[in-house]
């Protein structure tokens, strides 16, 4: 903050340049855009994932699929974003083993490979328990019965927001299982 006695322009309004176009808003899983150029954050997923601490609302867990750090889905499909430049400053290059990482390496991650990982990564705003309740969730949203036993033991964990996501992604697992052996 910059405290001034200056008198200020305000910088003129950026064009809209959506007109009709919704793509942003019809892609957004949690319904995060709420009219035309109006964003809930408290619905974003990259809110939800990043800065959100303690539990994520039962009802936009669904919504969040398998993001684990921030989302960019309404990014990807707004057409003014096709012709954007991609970076080359190293700063902004993936690290190795972090593209698309192991669920399960996530959820069970200990505290010192979380500090070792991710020291200087801005994933450590989302803290190790942030990660771990995403990792969760995305286990939930796979729909895949090879992340049982690990949610079956963190239903157990020591922080009770990994425990009570795990709860919640065991059931949905389990109940998207029983369907598909029902159906």
């Amino acid at each position: 903050m910059i405290l001034t006695s200056l008198e200020l322009q305000a910088d003129p309004l950026a064009p809209d340049r959506c007109g009709s176009c919704t793509r942003c808003i019809d892609a957004c899983p949690t319904h995060a855009f709420v009219a035309p150029g109006e964003l809930d954050a408290r619905l974003c997923i990259s809110y939800l994932t990043i800065e959100k601490r303690g539990e994520i609302p039962e009802e936009l867990r669904s919504g969040i699929g398998r993001q684990v750090f921030g989302c960019d889905i309404c990014q990807d499909v707004c057409p003014w974003n096709r012709k954007a430049p991609v970076t080359t400053a190293p700063e902004f290059q993936t690290r190795e083993g972090l593209v698309n990482p192991a669920l399960n390496w996530l959820a069970e991650m200990q505290p010192e490979e979380f500090n070792q990982v991710f020291r200087g990564s801005p994933i450590r705003r989302t803290k190790r328990s942030g990660l771990r309740r995403n990792a969760v969730v995305a286990m939930g949203n796979s729909g895949d019965v090879k992340f049982l036993p690990t949610l079956q033991r963190l239903v157990e964990d020591s922080d009770p927001v990994v425990a009570e996501h795990a709860r919640w992604a065991l059931e949905k697992l389990q109940s998207h299982h029983k369907l598909a052996v029902t159906s």
